[in-house]
């Protein structure tokens, strides 16, 4: 009876787990590593995906926005965002996606547009959080309205009509503008708590000039041959 109310009101994975504790069952869903053989094929798959979305950048999150990978377009963009080279990176503080486009210290001075993307951001955290309800989504909804302006932006409705059917990111650096839309994938009917909150965030061009700059900046990392 527990597993069928969690799956009439679509109860994610993880939660259902631990609505059978609290009933006195066990739990049913595991959670694997995605270096576990148990998600050997949903790795591949991931790294599949990655590649054949090159020149344009494309990450893999966890339920919580932290890049777990990401491809070789989404280093270059970046590189030049940062203007500086690869860091390694820390897998004990995996970079935030959140935190990227939220903080003061991130993006937001290179996005024109960025009340309208923080405002979209926001309100697809504040969604995650009411629907998985766990301590973690929560703890991250937090950190994101401390940030200055965020819960202004959080509470403040769309008052004009769109002008365009997809919300593009718009950032300009120096001299080059681009426009960025994301498409976000799921694994379908997952079987595994990690395979089901995994997602894959896919930036497509918003405009010929930004598809022409995606382009071209990944045949310059191309081997001379």
């Amino acid at each position: 009876m527990v597993l069928r109310l969690a799956t009439a009101l679509d109860v994610p994975l993880k939660q259902q787990n631990t609505l059978l504790q609290a009933a006195g069952f066990a739990s049913v869903w595991r959670e694997s590593a995605l270096n576990e053989s148990a998600l050997s094929i949903v790795d591949r798959s991931l790294d599949f995906r990655l590649r054949q979305h090159e020149p344009y950048p494309a990450l893999v999150v966890d339920r919580r926005w932290n890049v777990l990978r990401e491809n070789e377009a989404s280093r270059r963009l970046t590189r030049f965002l940062n203007g500086v080279p690869d860091t390694p990176s820390d897998s004990a503080s995996p970079v935030n996606l959140a935190d990227v486009f939220l903080a003061p210290h991130g993006l937001r001075p290179l996005i024109s547009n960025w009340s309208e993307v923080a405002r979209a951001f926001v309100q697809v955290v504040q969604s995650d959080a009411l629907m998985d309800g766990s301590k973690e989504t929560a703890a991250l909804l937090a950190r994101l309205l401390r940030y200055p302006d965020v819960t202004t932006l959080a509470d403040m409705p769309r008052l004009r009509e769109p002008r365009e059917p997809i919300l593009t990111i718009e950032i300009v650096k120096d001299s080059v503008s681009l426009k960025l839309f994301t498409v976000i994938t799921t694994l379908g009917t997952p079987q595994d708590i990690t395979a089901q909150e995994i997602r894959i965030e896919s930036f497509f061009p918003g405009d010929p000039e930004t598809a022409q700059w995606l382009e071209r900046t990944s045949q310059k990392d191309e081997p001379r041959r």
